[in-house]
């Protein structure tokens, strides 16, 4: 099952199958994906955050780090698509695009199974894309 819907950065593609979003975009069936979440108690089941930077986590919006365990996650907070994500878990995450082209809705609308609107009924806005960090023990790194 494949939801389109509008991120707290961007318009996304969200599954809890990894290899079928990658045949939907167009990518390696390898390539790796975001986790996406909306409670820090549910990083515990997937890595462990490094103690020097327990407070950035905590404290990062709109920000996608890249753990030691080379897991990628993003912990969404305070908006419509953290409420989705509360009902429904964790999902793996990415643009609503085909692999290195821009938002197109037709394209978007033929791949998702199901579209969840925001509850205000708003349209999908191509955001900006979220920051992303790279940690290790001891050091930090940004890549985007």
């Amino acid at each position: 099952m494949i939801y389109l819907a509008q991120t707290d950065t961007t318009v996304g593609f969200l599954s809890k199958n990894l290899k079928e979003l990658n045949i939907a975009k167009g990518r390696k069936l390898d390539q790796d994906c975001l986790i996406t979440i909306s409670k820090f108690y549910l990083l515990k089941d997937f890595v462990r955050v490094p103690v020097n930077f327990r407070n950035f986590v905590r404290r990062a919006k709109k920000t996608t780090i890249i753990y030691p365990n080379l897991k990628s996650f993003r912990v969404v907070k305070d908006c419509e698509h953290a409420k989705f994500l509360d009902k429904n878990g964790w999902f793996y995450s990415t643009s609503a695009n085909k692999h290195g082209l821009k938002f197109d809705f037709k394209f978007a609308k033929k791949v998702a199974n199901k579209i969840v609107f925001n509850d205000d009924g708003s349209k999908f806005v191509e955001g900006e894309a979220s920051r992303i960090y790279r940690i290790s023990k001891i050091k930090k790194r940004r890549l985007r």
